[in-house]
């Protein structure tokens, strides 16, 4: 599988084969995105460019011994880092900045892809910060995250961030203009049994309530902080930044950080395995119990 294969988000797979071509290639780069979008596959497909033996087409050939090793997932000098429990700790960062001290095996470059990256403790973060400050030569580290708000300034400045997009799969549009369609019935008063109606689109399996919730939850993110991100820089939807700017003015800051708790809880009783019917209608009543403070806060 290479660039071509990877189904949308085109503008970072050409970004990241320029960047090959180019032989202009970062020590770090960011990936942001939710559940839904692929960020391991397009990092593994990254880092299979990066080394791959024939780059002049800046993508991988399929063909080639480094190709062939990343395939099956054996190649050298490629290092994962992913939590362990609810967190990446500090202790695995101390034994990644070992490792990246030595020279690559196969070529000229390590790669590192941090899984998790968001669950990083601070003292986590702060040892891999020297390593971005000072990175080792041919190293080039991949962090993931599905909110990268909870990695410190300093971390995200010195990598270059690519805003995964989920709406660029077919099925996930229908469920973003759901989820926004929802939270138009809540703003306007709606009755209920209508949103309730509306709501079991979302509770056929458990994957398609996790798409709702990532998708909810991304829009309420996107309303919450296209007040500070003035040239939609980290908005999930970017191309839409004018229409989030207007809605945001219909809702106080208080009621989107409530709700994006309350999306949480609702995610991790899904985990729990709650009944996905149950656990929508109640997200939904706590949305409509917080909208009716806000009402009564104007």
């Amino acid at each position: 599988m290479s660039f071509n294969d990877i189904k949308g988000n085109k503008n970072i797979t050409e970004r990241m084969s320029r960047a090959i071509r180019n032989r202009n290639i970062s020590h770090a780069y960011l990936l942001e995105g939710d559940s839904t979008t692929d960020k391991i596959g397009l990092a593994e497909n990254f880092a299979k460019a990066i080394l791959c033996e024939n780059t002049g087409a800046g993508d991988s050939c399929e063909f080639c011994q480094s190709c062939s090793k990343v395939n099956h997932g054996n190649h050298e000098d490629i290092i994962y880092i992913k939590a362990e429990g609810n967190s990446i700790k500090d202790e695995s960062i101390e034994e990644l900045q070992i490792k990246i001290r030595n020279k690559p095996f196969a070529g000229d470059r390590t790669v590192v892809i941090v899984q998790d990256a968001d669950t990083m403790t601070l003292r986590a973060q702060n040892r891999l910060l020297k390593t971005l400050e000072e990175p080792a030569p041919g190293t080039v580290l991949i962090l993931l995250s599905e909110n990268v708000e909870n990695l410190t300034e300093t971390i995200r400045s010195r990598c270059i961030t690519y805003k995964l997009n989920p709406v660029e799969i077919s099925d996930y549009k229908d469920i973003i203009s759901g989820a926004i369609q929802i939270l138009d019935m809540i703003l306007e008063g709606a009755p209920f049994y209508k949103i309730s109606k509306k709501l079991v689109e979302y509770t056929t399996d458990r994957p398609t309530a996790q798409s709702f919730l990532n998708a909810f939850e991304s829009w309420c993110r996107d309303l919450a902080i296209s007040e500070y991100d003035t040239e939609g820089r980290l908005l999930f939807q970017a191309e839409r930044l004018e229409e989030i700017r207007k809605r945001a003015k219909l809702y106080s800051g208080n009621f989107l950080e409530n709700a994006i708790i309350a999306i949480e809880e609702a995610r991790n009783d899904l985990n729990r395995n709650l009944n996905i019917n149950y656990t929508l209608k109640n997200l939904t009543l706590k949305i409509l119990d917080n909208m009716g403070i806000q009402k009564e806060d104007n």
